[in-house]
């Protein structure tokens, strides 16, 4: 693969977000290295080569060729056989004929449950527009075949999680700190924009509330206890879906129970389950947690949603 592209500081100073990650989808740049953080891109990328390894089989041993659409329906296909026998998952009660918009919220134990999430919205969501946002290091390794990825039904999108903004270690005050804390908040706008569109059109939406791999639900025993404030990952979610009057988007809790042996990555033919929780609907959600016309925070909701979370998981998961 040919040498990663750098940006020049002054060349992010002018450039959209939206120019910035088309860089990175077709032309071989990478914002992490730009930004002295290339070790953090290089710790993806044997994950992110295996991934693309994968998706072009996909594509390159079905058809019809000729037909798009077909062809697309028949990598799909093939991708839930052969990842239901690398990365075995069960997925018992979830809803299979949801009419509104859905967001998923997700404990993040590991690399795993993603594949099997894969496979399950496939399997019975079908042909669902279905987007993921996801942290830069996992975006730049996923970037060069984002166009294939999005036949397949899903759309990626990036977001610099605060475990990774700690980790690149820009010191303030400096032109890079700049320009990566505002594409930091204009990833997190476009995202959710997209989040918007596709769930007004009845797509889904999966997010990890924790924004980083933790092997439990909750942080810490002080986030559980309420002595800790818990990151608003899910209610900055809906108050943006929510803004719209008409939005009829439902959220879903859906604990992770991984294999119990496992790591932090895919976990090869080790079985997962998905346990769906309550699903929370929209009248409930606006009833509940909607205070007032100009809330920006909804009070209890990021809590509840963690807690539902982890009434389905066995307690050491929990904190």
């Amino acid at each position: 693969m040919a040498k990663k592209k750098v940006f020049s500081i002054k060349e992010l100073e002018k450039m959209s977000a939206e120019e910035v990650i088309d860089k990175i989808q077709h032309h071989n740049y990478s914002l992490l290295t730009t930004l002295g953080s290339d070790n953090l891109r290089k710790e993806m990328v044997p994950v992110g080569k295996a991934c693309n390894i994968a998706i072009n089989y996909f594509f390159s041993t079905t058809g019809p060729k000729f037909n798009a659409e077909k062809h697309n329906q028949a990598a799909r296909r093939k991708l839930v056989r052969v990842l239901s026998k690398l990365t075995p998952g069960s997925y018992a009660g979830m809803p299979k004929d949801q009419k509104n918009g859905l967001v998923i919220g997700f404990n993040h134990p590991s690399l795993g449950e993603i594949a099997r999430i894969l496979v399950m919205k496939i399997d019975i969501m079908g042909d669902k527009p279905m987007y993921f946002p996801v942290n830069l290091p996992w975006y730049e390794a996923l970037a060069p075949n984002f166009d294939k990825i999005k036949r397949l039904g899903i759309v990626i999108t990036p977001t610099i999680t605060p475990s990774t903004w700690s980790k690149m270690a820009l010191k303030e005050g400096t032109k890079k700190f700049s320009v990566a804390n505002r594409l930091k908040r204009d990833f997190r706008d476009i995202y959710t924009n997209l989040s918007h569109d596709a769930v007004k059109k009845g797509g889904v939406i999966f997010v990890a509330p924790s924004a980083t791999r933790q092997a439990t639900v909750f942080k810490n025993e002080d986030v559980y206890n309420k002595h800790e404030d818990i990151i608003p990952t899910m209610s900055m979610l809906a108050v943006k879906l929510y803004s719209d009057p008409e939005m009829k988007c439902d959220f879903l809790p859906m604990a992770v129970l991984p294999p119990e042996d496992y790591s932090r990555g895919l976990n090869f033919r080790k079985k997962y389950k998905l346990i769906p929780g309550k699903i929370m609907t929209a009248g409930y959600i606006r009833k509940t947690y909607f205070t007032d016309t100009t809330v920006k925070r909804l009070d209890g909701f990021d809590y509840d949603f963690h807690k539902r979370i982890a009434d389905k998981l066995p307690k050491h998961f929990w904190f």
